[in-house]
């Protein structure tokens, strides 16, 4: 354990709850794939887990992390300011290649096939490819998921170069144009990456959603999304 960052976490906890006992207070950094951090009492014990691509960032940073997990642990509001730096630190170019790199060597990607019951994948981008991108756009991993979602329709993943597609549209019902849209809206991902500005991130750019407006049943694709 380290005695600086218990310190840290010592110090947020009293001032946020400044007539309450302190307790016993563990704090560690644990190789997780992503930047995860966790905090839990047990048994009148606080512990805390930091992700190891932590390990080195400023102590403004470190105290930011300690503000917000205590005050989300205890229920209390979060000051803006250690909210703000901490949002700007995760999202800067630095620590977003340096996540997408562990995620890469550490995490595994769960692929299972990109030919459906009724949807080849690979057919459906090499045909958007065509139409769209003058059939320039290098083809990442395609897959359909493993389960039948219904929340997470569709998914560009950069660590893995992966798009997937719910497993939920693999069916007799689903017209084309719906998992045209699906795998179009996903290409525009490769096409337009995730920046971020001034601390936040920039998901749907006015150019990705520009492009996005060129598919030709964007409305017909929409609505019947809507009805899931």
């Amino acid at each position: 354990m380290n005695p600086e960052l218990i310190r840290i976490f010592q110090e947020e906890y009293r001032a946020l709850r400044p007539r309450a006992p302190m307790p016993p207070i563990e704090v560690r950094f644990r190789r997780f794939t992503s930047l995860n951090t966790t905090i839990r009492l047990r048994e009148g014990h606080m512990k805390v887990s930091l992700s190891d691509l932590l390990e080195g960032a400023p102590e403004a940073i470190l105290r930011a992390i300690a503000h917000i997990l205590v005050a989300k642990l205890y229920r209390k509001p979060i000051d803006s300011a250690h909210a703000g730096r901490y949002r700007r630190f995760t999202t800067s170019e630095a620590m977003v290649r340096q996540s997408e790199r562990i995620r890469q060597t550490r995490g595994r990607k769960r692929i299972s096939t990109p030919k459906g019951d009724q949807y080849d994948l690979d057919e459906v981008f090499e045909s958007l490819n065509q139409r769209f991108f003058h059939g320039l756009m290098g083809r990442p991993q395609l897959t359909w998921s493993e389960y039948t979602a219904k929340r997470l329709l569709g998914h560009y993943d950069p660590a893995h170069n992966t798009i997937m597609i719910s497993r939920a549209f693999d069916r007799k019902n689903t017209p084309r144009y719906a998992i045209e849209y699906l795998m179009y809206h996903e290409m525009l991902h490769l096409r337009h990456p995730v920046k971020s500005k001034n601390g936040r991130r920039c998901v749907h750019s006015r150019a990705f959603q520009a492009d996005e407006k060129l598919f030709p049943d964007l409305d017909r694709a929409l609505a019947f999304l809507k009805t899931l």
